[in-house]
């Protein structure tokens, strides 16, 4: 295996792992994914994405017997800074006090279970330290299945939440570093979602949970539907949102929802209740 920059004919097969990666692992419609693609990874992206100084960009390469050599994983980072109206403070070429975000990583899924994931990620950490960064953060879509779980492994820690617009589309990225870190990560790359009040949840796997019953209810943060008080989002009995739960009150914390024949929600408990969307319905933040 090689990790490597990747060539500027490397974008279609960089286009064709992440978009497998994103089948496999990613719990989004074959539209989101397409937008995501489209939005991160077409020709004219990733060829900014090379050409600047302060983003990283690496590719894992193998080959074998069978194939010839191919690229199989990819990673994109970047250096970002904490220090405010200070946007950069380089010493002898190095980044001072900065921080190295890994922001997106992916492995083909015909090549998974051979470390290259590992290979990528701690290249990838390495070569932003030697390029000057003090602190490490990565960021994983909520909707990533097997991301957060991969993250936490190498000792990291989720670290709060940013609602980034990708696609056109309002996504939660969650935000994991390490241990102990005194210093300010960065935010230009997103709002921080900690006004996003969720009452009575907690996290497995790096997504929101509830209980009902015993039973474990996951939180789609990003299928909202609009109410008096607080909005409602649809729930899943599984990590993958294939099996429908019911809807979850950002009011009160309450599973016990009611849906009349006209597609009207009402939570039992406190009330709330579903109104059209419009603007005076609820804060933006929460789309």
């Amino acid at each position: 295996m090689e990790i490597r920059e990747p060539t500027p004919a490397a974008a279609d097969r960089i286009r064709e792992v992440v978009d497998s990666s994103l089948t496999a692992s990613f719990r989004l419609s074959p539209a989101q994914i397409d937008g995501l693609v489209d939005d991160q990874f077409a020709d004219e992206a990733v060829t900014d994405k090379r050409e600047d100084e302060e983003t990283l960009l690496q590719v894992a390469e193998t080959s074998s017997e069978i194939e010839d050599t191919t690229i199989t994983g990819f990673v994109d980072g970047r250096l970002e800074d904490g220090w405010g109206e200070i946007r950069w403070l380089f010493v002898d070429g190095r980044l001072e006090d900065g921080w190295g975000e890994i922001r997106w990583l992916f492995v083909d899924p015909e090549h998974r279970g051979k470390g290259i994931g590992t290979e990528l990620y701690e290249t990838a950490i390495e070569t932003l330290r030697d390029r000057g960064a003090e602190h490490i953060c990565v960021t994983v879509l909520e909707a990533n299945t097997e991301g957060h779980d991969f993250v936490e492994r190498f000792g990291l820690e989720h670290d709060g939440d940013r609602r980034v617009e990708i696609a056109d589309e309002s996504v939660v990225n969650s935000v994991y570093t390490e241990p102990d870190v005194g210093a300010t990560r960065p935010d230009s790359t997103g709002v921080d979602t900690a006004d996003e009040e969720f009452p009575e949840t907690k996290r497995i796997g790096g997504q929101l949970t509830t209980t009902d019953d015993g039973t474990t209810a996951y939180i789609a943060r990003d299928e909202a539907e609009s109410g008096t008080a607080a909005p409602f989002f649809a729930t899943y009995e599984d990590v993958t949102h294939t099996e429908r739960h019911g809807f979850y009150c950002a009011n009160c914390g309450s599973l016990a929802v009611s849906m009349n024949n006209m597609d009207r929600l009402e939570c039992n408990d406190c009330g709330n209740s579903h109104a059209e969307r419009s603007e005076e319905s609820y804060d933006d933040s929460y789309l």
